[in-house]
């Protein structure tokens, strides 16, 4: 299955659709981007813009090894960029969390402890009090 995203004139994501392999096919049996694009137009309006997406794809690393794609699965609500042919959030989620070009993923000043029987959520206003903390564990 083929997953792809629609988007608005500003480059948002308004919807996400899964598409079988058979609609995105050439004539070669070949997987096409504009084939699924131009399906996708059959079904929901020739003036609709599409991009294709994938689900094995998170901040910029493909899930089952293979290459990336588009840096990150679409969502409702992402952004879709041209240039850097990827979605991503837009809106910054913390002041002091920076945007990684290279993953298109916006990342913490201080790594997650990311431990396997505990979890954390981001304080900014831990971070903003001294800049080695931020992560609390969520009771």
């Amino acid at each position: 299955m083929a997953h792809f995203a629609q988007i608005d004139d500003n480059n948002i994501v308004l919807q996400v659709i899964v598409v079988a392999n058979s609609d995105c096919q050439d004539s070669d049996g070949n997987e096409s981007e504009a084939v699924g694009i131009a399906f996708c137009q059959s079904l929901l309006g020739s003036e609709t813009n599409w991009k294709q997406t994938s689900y094995n794809t998170f901040k910029g690393e493909h899930l089952d090894g293979g290459t990336q794609f588009r840096k990150n699965y679409a969502e409702i609500g992402m952004k879709y960029d041209s240039t850097r042919d990827a979605f991503y959030e837009p809106n910054k989620p913390y002041a002091s969390w920076s945007f990684n070009e290279s993953t298109c993923h916006w990342d913490p000043p201080i790594s997650d402890p990311n431990t396997e029987n505990e979890y954390y959520r981001w304080d900014e206003s831990v971070y903003q009090g001294d800049n080695t903390k931020g992560w609390v564990e969520v009771e």
